[in-house]
């Protein structure tokens, strides 16, 4: 399959060229039935010459080029209305009739407070045009209303407020929350990316609009992509903001499949400055050896690094609801455990070589020796709750 994308440098052409490059090379295997041949990338910067070349042989065309923010009005309509038609018209002439999936916005419903909006009036033209084509031609065309998208490769400043809260939080530049309880209706590019292969495949999620809102109607005239937010302004911010501390308070937060969550802080970390990808953690070290909390999570616990000097025993305590998991990565140790009250000792002998996993037990004193005298142990410790000095769990009772 050839396929032409028009915007391709822009913030979505970018990211479906990408995942199109991925399948096209064998790196992503997830659609093995999808066969792309040849990709045609055009953009402002490209020889208008090739054009015809390009609408001549695509099987396939992603219209995703538009302006947004130009510097006079009238640019609306030379980019999103103009290029639109010569686009078609050269389709036309070529003959081609293949399909055409155009990228609008929901502000082409010009309702609401998109009501008068300049460039809503060109999108909601872009898509007249696309419709037309589709009547004198009878290629089948696919019309996406968009809301305003997010992720990686997005330009702050520009394509969405995600983008520059992102981009300024981490450099410790202002940000403006004019209104906290504004609603935004937020989609994922990565979501709208995986919409688009499906179209290639043969799927597609049709609806209808009424106003900005989009309907799942199988007969409708529009298509969309699943899987929007709606999430306040003030809340947005303070999630960035929280991430924004997490070297010091070393916890990442709930990132459940599918949230929100998951795919806004894979948008920030991907505008994280480089040099601040690596943050110090604080060692808490003593005559035998070291302790160093990784990372905590809310609900999930907190994982550690142990390192034990050679010959040294640590542990010797039990806990009434906490248990841990003991993995040595480097070293060997012999860890034991026995039920308080009890008098049988339970022995596991573990290596980094060969990893275990140990569970410590609720109720069960234990305890981690370092078997060599001239090695360091290594041992990362997951623990199912984050340590409160106020409730620590921790009883000291030799093993």
């Amino acid at each position: 399959m050839k396929l032409l994308i028009t915007g391709a440098k822009g913030f979505l052409g970018r990211n479906l060229t990408e995942a199109l490059n991925n399948i096209r090379d064998g790196k992503n295997r997830t659609r093995p039935g999808l066969s792309i041949e040849e990709l045609y990338l055009y953009d402002a910067d490209t020889d208008p010459a090739l054009l015809p070349g390009f609408c001549a042989d695509c099987d396939f065309v992603f219209h995703l080029a538009g302006v947004n923010r130009p510097k006079e009005e009238g640019e609306f309509t030379a980019g999103n209305v103009g290029f639109t038609e010569r686009l078609l018209s050269t389709l036309r002439a070529q003959g081609n009739a293949c399909p055409v999936m155009l990228s609008s916005s929901i502000q082409a419903s010009l309702t609401g407070r998109y009501a008068g909006s300049v460039y809503g009036e060109s999108k909601a033209e872009a898509e007249r045009l696309v419709f037309a084509h589709a009547q004198a031609t009878g290629a089948k065309v696919f019309v996406f209303r968009l809301p305003n998208l997010f992720g990686k490769w997005s330009r702050p400043d520009y394509n969405s407020v995600v983008a520059t809260f992102c981009y300024r939080i981490p450099r410790g530049m202002p940000i403006t929350v004019s209104d906290p309880d504004a609603l935004l209706t937020l989609l994922y590019a990565d979501d709208l990316v995986a919409a688009l292969l499906d179209l290639l495949e043969g799927r597609v999620l049709r609806c209808r609009c009424e106003g900005a809102e989009s309907v799942p109607d199988e007969a409708g005239r529009y298509c969309f992509a699943p899987g929007a937010h709606t999430v306040r302004l003030g809340d947005l911010a303070d999630a960035l903001r929280s991430f924004d501390r997490l070297p010091e308070t070393r916890t990442v937060p709930e990132l459940p499949d599918g949230s929100f969550q998951k795919k806004l802080y894979s948008t920030y970390l991907s505008f994280l400055p480089p040099e601040q990808a690596a943050y110090p953690l604080e060692a808490h070290e003593d005559a035998r050896g070291s302790f160093t909390e990784l990372v905590r999570t809310v609900s999930c616990g907190q994982f550690s690094v142990n390192v034990s000097n050679p010959g040294v025993t640590k542990g010797q305590h039990w806990h009434d609801s906490k248990w841990e998991l003991f993995i040595v990565v480097s070293g060997e140790a012999l860890i034991r455990q026995r039920s308080v009250g009890g008098e049988q000792v339970y022995e596991y002998r573990v290596c980094g070589e060969r990893p275990t996993a140990v569970r410590m037990l609720p109720g069960y004193t234990h305890s981690i020796e370092n078997l060599s005298q001239t090695e360091k142990l290594i041992t990362l410790m997951w623990a199912n709750e984050t340590f409160d000095p106020s409730h620590p769990d921790t009883f000291a009772l030799p093993v």
